[in-house]
């Protein structure tokens, strides 16, 4: 079974939870690096450029200053990031933002974001998150606010094959990474 979606976005804490080398379409895949674990720089400058060679596209989370310096494909605004200020940056790189609602979605417009990832797709393990909206709640969200989504949260390997009826063009994973990436990768088309 493959679910083929345009664009899959893989969000990874270290860059040691993904093996670029198993990546094959090169063309789909983008890497969004939180970056709450330190890296050595020049580990991940050197990350930066591998990713460039597959020609997959590299965004941080919430740090220009890292940004600027790997020389990464562009920024991933995150939720609660609310006042990050983008008014001095040249706009020749990718902003995404992630959002859990309206009124973050449309902070997330205004901050100049051309995707949006909406969280929480299915069910999650997490302590402290509870809720999560479901294929049918997300689609109908989805044509209510008449933006394109892509939905982040819970996506797994048992849930992978609900993905089929969720409209959107691209997915974001990120557990599904670092649990079992060489199983996702088959799925994943």
């Amino acid at each position: 079974m493959f679910i083929v979606k345009k664009k899959y976005f893989f969000i990874i804490e270290s860059i040691k939870d993904i093996k670029l080398k198993n990546i094959k379409n090169f063309g789909k895949f983008s890497i969004i690096y939180r970056n709450k674990i330190p890296e050595n720089i020049n580990k991940l400058k050197k990350f930066r450029l591998d990713c460039k060679s597959k020609k997959i596209p590299l965004l941080i989370a919430n740090n220009i200053d890292l940004m600027k310096e790997i020389r990464a494909d562009g920024l991933y605004i995150s939720a609660h990031n609310k006042k990050l200020n983008l008014r001095n940056l040249k706009k020749n790189f990718e902003i995404i933002g992630g959002a859990h609602n309206i009124k973050e979605i449309n902070l997330k417009k205004f901050q100049g974001c051309s995707e949006i990832l909406l969280s929480r797709l299915f069910k999650t393990s997490y302590k402290y998150k509870k809720g999560f909206m479901g294929v049918v709640k997300f689609n109908l969200f989805s044509k209510l606010i008449r933006t394109s989504l892509t939905p982040l949260g819970g996506i797994n390997l048992e849930n992978l094959s609900k993905l089929k009826n969720v409209d959107c063009e691209n997915i974001a994973v990120s557990s599904l990474i670092a649990d079992r990436q060489d199983q996702a990768q088959k799925v994943l088309k």
